[in-house]
């Protein structure tokens, strides 16, 4: 594979010396550097923001206004995915355009202090127009110093790119960890003493809640704690954001390609264009499902398992320690993953992800939740976060491979369609029976893996033959 500058900036010859190993040395250590403070950056971010996420179908129940928060974050994230991410990018280039878009999640955290339509919508808007640059942005840096990184190590692109992200999402899924970690402390002390038996549960829980009905309101578990513990709860997640915000403007190094685009970028509707010309590829029409189905389902898991599941058995006292399983897991197989994926490939883990998350989806449509087997919904927890560790990794890998040299119109798509998958299911879910949600989330499961199992039968036939013809070459 040829290499260009654009790719690997910093690799001048291909043919390395002895008298350049100290060089190779200190720019795969700056690699390593940049990728590891990204994803602790990006670590503290979503400490923040996802257990936030977390708690808004709970906290912000009132009228829905938590999930309609969400849901204009998402639609927001959609039109931004179509518009802006390549000229972003192009003019901030990616070190700054991750550092602006940190600092406008933070303005998302100070809005709940007083949480009400006012002032939530705008800052909703504001947190989905940096969502998309901020991705894309991330997903560059990434994917071109993991070429870069291949270059200097002579092993193929898409074993390093799988690695990176590995790495990467390892480090950003313990974010599900900390986050809930301190939101369970933070109300735990407000808590009650032990849990609501099922028998006095005055509504069902499980598949069978319904957001609209009235009898919601006579189950203490979904009362909303005190006010000053949520502001105590927020003071600590902006810290995080601003924290994160000065690490990636302080430390992490501007690539060379970034200071040349700078000056080409231009406010026009390329991204738009280049996002919609991306979907004349195939293998991308393929994997809309699949992409979809990965909002879909941290979606679900963030607003209708903690809400009807959890908070409604348990009391919002427990979601944090619930999701911490689901952070540890998710964590634990980002890396592990990774490391696997260089032996057995892809496909195993996605059977994995496929498997893990249907045996789940079926658990959950069959299952009564019982406050007094807490051990259930920590078992389904972990099992969801070891699904959603594939998708997160692999689909993300997946893309890096399948379009290198698109990277900036893939991964927008791959937002893009991501979002619309959170968008649906949090647009839906003050309307619909849990029951009805499961099944939605079966079907885009199933549809998902249909797609990418066509894709990975379309290259594995174009590597066949592109292997017949070099070999008829070489005769």
């Amino acid at each position: 594979m040829s290499i260009t500058t654009e790719s690997a900036p910093f690799a001048k010859n291909s043919q390395m010396t002895e008298e350049s190993a100290p060089s190779v040395f200190k720019q795969k250590l700056k690699i390593y550097k940049n990728l590891v403070l990204i994803g602790f950056a990006f670590l503290l971010l979503f400490t923040a923001f996802q257990s936030l996420q977390n708690l808004q179908s709970s906290v912000n129940r009132d009228e829905g206004l938590g999930l309609a928060s969400l849901s204009i974050i998402y639609a927001s994230l959609v039109l931004s995915c179509m518009f802006l991410p390549t000229f972003i990018v192009g003019r901030l280039g990616c070190k700054w355009t991750i550092a602006i878009s940190m600092f406008m999640y933070s303005i998302y955290m100070v809005c709940n202090f007083y949480a009400s339509w006012y002032t939530l919508v705008p800052a909703s808007i504001i947190l989905g127009t940096a969502a998309a640059p901020l991705w894309t942005a991330k997903c560059k840096y990434l994917t071109e110093t993991a070429a870069e990184y291949a270059v200097l190590e002579g092993v193929t692109s898409e074993a390093v790119v799988n690695r990176f992200f590995g790495i990467f999402f390892m480090m950003f899924q313990t974010s599900q960890i900390w986050g809930n970690l301190i939101s369970s402390a933070v109300f735990q002390t407000a808590a009650p003493n032990g849990t609501v038996s099922e028998d006095g549960i005055a509504n069902p829980c499980g598949a069978e809640y319904c957001p609209q009905s009235s009898s919601n309101y006579t189950n203490t578990n979904l009362e909303r704690p005190h006010q000053s513990r949520i502001w105590l709860l927020l003071g600590i997640y902006y810290g995080c954001a601003i924290a994160a915000v000065v690490l990636v403007s302080i430390f992490v190094d501007q690539r060379i390609t970034d200071l040349v685009r700078s000056v080409r970028a231009k406010p026009d509707l390329s991204e738009f264009m280049a996002t919609m010309k991306h979907l004349v590829h195939l293998d991308q029409v393929l994997l809309i499902p699949l992409t979809m189905y990965s909002g879909i389902e941290q979606a679900f898991i963030a607003g209708d398992f903690t809400l009807a599941f959890v908070t409604c058995s348990l009391g919002v006292h427990m979601v944090g320690y619930v999701m911490i399983t689901f952070g540890v897991t998710d964590a634990s197989f980002s890396l592990i993953g990774a490391c696997l994926v260089q032996y057995v490939g892809r496909v195993p883990l996605f059977l994995l992800g496929f498997v893990s998350h249907l045996a789940m989806i079926i658990t959950l449509l069959l299952w009564r939740p019982d406050p007094d087997n807490a051990y259930v919904f920590f078992l389904i927890s972990a099992c969801w976060g070891l699904g959603d560790a594939v998708w997160q990794t692999q689909i993300n890998a997946l893309y890096g491979v399948l379009f290198q040299d698109s990277t900036a119109a893939a991964f927008s798509n791959y937002r893009l369609w991501e979002s619309i998958g959170f968008l649906a299911t949090f647009a839906y879910s003050n309307f619909l029976c849990v029951r009805v949600k499961l099944w939605v989330v079966l079907a885009f499961l199933l549809a998902g893996m249909i797609g990418y199992t066509v894709v990975e039968l379309r290259h594995r036939s174009w590597n066949s033959r592109s292997r017949y013809d070099l070999e008829q070459c070489q005769k």
